[in-house]
């Protein structure tokens, strides 16, 4: 099974940054999900980053959190999301999934690792878990090896990097931004010298996400970052889709776009 790191060492063998895209298992529906992950692969994304509902999503911006109150209403459960990563592992390229903990803690860490791995998908990105209330995770995560992705943001201290650091496996997800996700219309300028100081901690692929939306902001991080994260403006496409094919459409337009713009960067 390949990693998330495969995506990562892909991308640097052929001298540029990895693209990583993410959308919400369930939105539109269950099917409506995997035709904009079949999008999201045939426009060039190197890692898919398949997001599990949740209600109280804390970092989500009004886009995010629009689809995913859209894909709980569908029903959508851990079992679907787990059932989407496995489908979307089979086209091609890692899956990784981004939930919050409490899904987990609720499902059983130890079962949860297991049906992860039984999917397909590399391993987890916890926005609101830290290393040090991660114990639990830390040991089932090597057990299983499932990658673990954690994240710094502008704000984190040395020591808070450092410590971030030595508990991923896989990659580091450097947040642009202070605040919630969402497009915007320029990147963060506090972005490059995050990345710079990630490196001083580490020597794992640095992927910066929070903002890109469009080709060329794609190309601005990809010059300095390891990954380009784009979520929102992803999803997007398919909140503001008359329909679902539309919207997975609009989906694979964007990938392919944003695909360029990153390997256009170096």
């Amino acid at each position: 099974m390949s990693t998330s790191a495969d995506a990562y060492a892909k991308a640097r063998a052929e001298n540029r940054a990895a693209f990583v895209g993410y959308l919400p298992a369930g939105f539109p529906s269950y099917d409506g999900a995997l035709d904009g992950l079949r999008a999201l692969v045939d426009g060039g994304v190197d890692l898919i980053e398949l997001g599990l509902p949740y209600s109280d999503p804390v970092i989500d911006g009004v886009t995010i959190q629009a689809a995913t109150e859209q894909a709980l209403r569908n029903g959508t459960r851990i079992a679907d999301v787990l059932r989407t990563a496995e489908m979307a592992a089979a086209m091609g390229v890692p899956v990784i999934v981004m939930t919050y903990w409490n899904p987990v803690l609720a499902y059983g860490v130890d079962r949860f690792a297991t049906d992860l791995k039984s999917a397909g998908a590399t391993g987890l990105i916890t926005p609101d878990l830290i290393p040090d209330e991660a114990g639990d995770w830390l040991d089932v995560a090597d057990a299983k090896e499932l990658d673990r992705v954690f994240l710094v943001a502008p704000s984190s201290t040395p020591a808070r990097i450092a410590s971030t650091v030595a508990a991923c496996r896989g990659w580091v997800y450097a947040a642009s931004t202070m605040g919630v996700t969402g497009a915007r219309a320029q990147t963060s300028s506090a972005a490059p010298e995050l990345v710079k100081r990630v490196r001083e901690a580490t020597s794992m692929p640095v992927g910066v996400g929070l903002g890109v939306s469009n080709r060329d902001q794609a190309a601005e991080v990809a010059s300095y970052a390891d990954g380009v994260i784009v979520g929102s403006a992803l999803v997007r496409c398919l909140l503001e889709a008359p329909d679902a094919k539309a919207g997975a459409a609009a989906v694979g337009a964007l990938a392919a776009e944003l695909a360029a713009g990153v390997r256009s960067a170096r």
